[in-house]
């Protein structure tokens, strides 16, 4: 996080505006901006794990993680600069969990690049604050205005579920997976056989929608999910819940929190971080498995065709094998043997 992302140059073009401002920051930061602004106060609220270990090791407390902004957290902030994210109902969740927090008479600013819908601030929070672009630069736009009433906020009426063969999926905005079983786990669970056993490790879980679906035909698995996200961690919690299965959830960048060694790990790894590729999160998957599995214990994977991973597993394990695929997915299988090389 050492190069400031067009977002935050755009926050920089007015940072006289914010020497004496005490500021919350939050929303799809990208960078560090919020550890190197000069203001009177900053404190960050993420639903990014990945991103509060970046922060946290500059702000300290004053860097919170977690799914909700509490009003500890809020106290004694009078700004608000939200950077916009591009899952349009996760802003709305976040801007009306947040505004409800701030005093009246705060100041909300929002940036955001254009291609991500950040335009459609000005609708979304007009109910309590009326904004205005103030500037328009690297492709993104700024945009001000000062809270006049603040909205309510229930936490638990932004849940939704949706069946999933006989499985209930519970889920968040934000959440991967959301509104339904998406093409690229499918295909992963199609390969999946009855009877699995042993410790799984479910990495970027999203809704918790592989290990419920595995769990559901092989009742004798031991689940471990993870995902950076503070929306999935709490949406595989709960689909868990539902679904009277039993598993492991908690946040990790990766394989960060993780401890141990397991007999499978399964993702659909993401390559995106906010409206930018990203390739990183699924290299450190595979070039770190090794240190997660047990002898003889696999990798498995689903990614769009394209992305360039057949060489990483290689590097990593020896050799790979291609599972399954179509005209956009393929799922790969790589295990891990005494030599720290693959077999087929």
């Amino acid at each position: 996080m050492s190069a400031f992302t067009p977002a935050s140059e755009v926050i920089l073009r007015h940072s006289d505006e914010f020497t004496q401002r005490r500021i919350l920051f939050a929303g799809d930061m990208q960078d560090d901006l919020p550890a190197r602004l000069e203001t009177a106060l900053s404190r960050v609220h993420t639903q990014q794990y990945h991103h509060w270990q970046i922060l946290s090791r500059t702000l300290g407390e004053n860097a919170c993680f977690g799914l909700t902004a509490t009003a500890d957290m809020v106290a004694d902030c009078d700004t608000l600069i939200y950077f916009w994210p591009k899952n349009k109902p996760e802003a709305q969740f976040q801007l009306e969990n947040l505004l409800s927090l701030m005093p009246v008479g705060s100041e909300l600013f929002v940036v955001g690049e254009n291609r991500s819908g950040v335009r459609s601030a000005e609708q979304m929070v007009e109910p309590w604050v009326t904004l205005n672009k103030i500037d328009s630069a690297r492709r993104c736009g700024l945009y001000h205005g000062q809270l006049v009433t603040r909205p309510g906020f229930d936490a638990e009426a932004w849940w939704d579920a949706y069946p999933l063969g006989a499985l209930t999926i519970k889920t968040l905005p934000g959440v991967f997976s959301r509104d339904g079983l998406d093409a690229g786990s499918n295909l992963l669970l199609s390969t999946l056989k009855p009877h699995t056993r042993g410790k799984v490790l479910d990495v970027g879980c999203g809704a918790g929608v592989l290990s419920a679906m595995l769990a559901s035909f092989s009742p004798k698995v031991r689940l471990t999910l993870t995902d950076v996200s503070a929306a999935a961690v709490e949406a595989s919690r709960a689909t868990l819940a539902a679904n009277q299965l039993e598993g492991e959830v908690f946040a990790s960048n990766v394989y960060s929190e993780v401890n141990g060694r397991f007999d499978m790990i399964i993702s659909n790894p993401p390559f995106h971080d906010g409206m930018q590729t990203s390739l990183e999160a699924a290299q450190m998957l595979i070039r770190g498995a090794a240190k997660h599995l047990n002898i003889g214990g696999e990798l498995r994977l689903v990614a769009n065709a394209f992305l360039p991973y057949p060489q990483v597993l290689d590097e990593t394990f020896g050799n790979h094998e291609v599972l399954t695929q179509n005209g956009r997915f393929k799922v790969y299988r790589a295990v891990l043997t005494r030599s720290g090389k693959s077999a087929r």
